[in-house]
């Protein structure tokens, strides 16, 4: 067992190694280990602590495999937020990381839209979502913002799409379920209430780690 083995967890310590390594074999126990999807479904039973969170993971258009590519094209990830851009590892890729928030203060402030929608809304004009990988972990406006985006004609390589909360989160990740079917669109997003920032992050982090495996010939896409 190496330090790149776990380097999705962080791990990098021996004894922090076995500990990865033991809770992902808990974690499989639960969670299947058939498919790409898999891994992901796994990821996200261990960053939530939760066996039933499997259940709650909805893909569509084949986002993992497209999320593993653009991770070997150098694609740009682009974070709502500083926490979920902090949660991406450095580690496995040479993807530019950059989080929306703090773009749109002007808009914000012209329009009243919430600072993380108007930061979206930014972005996009310079187009900054096209072919990358975006990541929406904590406002349900700014994944409403970025369904938008996509109905107007933005096509990010994935969309990896997970705002918590009781307040338009269950509803925003239904608009990114919708967009992403009506255009093609490859997405990665949860149903019920639950979601988060490092739960984005753990998503995000494994389709790294599918693209890794791939470029060691241990995966094929």
């Amino acid at each position: 067992m190496t330090d790149e083995d776990y380097a999705d967890l962080g791990a990098t310590t021996q004894d922090a190694m076995e500990i990865a390594e033991t809770s992902m074999d808990i974690v499989r126990s639960f969670v299947p280990n058939e498919t790409l999807e898999d891994r992901l479904r796994q990821k996200a039973v261990h960053s939530t602590g939760s066996p039933d969170f499997q259940h709650l993971l909805r893909f569509h258009n084949d986002p993992v495999r497209a999320g593993a590519r653009a991770v070997l094209d150098d694609r740009p990830i682009v974070t709502d937020i500083t926490m979920a851009k902090a949660g991406i590892t450095g580690r496995g890729h040479d993807c530019p990381v950059r989080k929306a928030i703090g773009a749109g203060g002007d808009l914000a402030a012209e329009t009243g839209m919430t600072r993380t929608a108007a930061s979206v809304l930014e972005l996009d004009r310079e187009g900054a979502y096209d072919g990358a990988i975006a990541v929406v972990g904590n406002a349900p406006t700014g994944a409403l913002a970025l369904a938008d985006c996509i109905e107007d004609g933005t096509r990010p390589a994935v969309v990896v799409a997970t705002p918590v909360g009781f307040v338009k989160a269950v509803e925003s990740r239904e608009r990114v379920r919708e967009v992403a079917e009506e255009h093609g669109v490859p997405a990665i997003t949860n149903v019920g209430t639950r979601g988060g920032s490092g739960l984005a992050a753990a998503l995000t982090n494994e389709l790294i780690h599918v693209a890794s495996d791939t470029r060691e010939g241990d995966v094929e896409l």
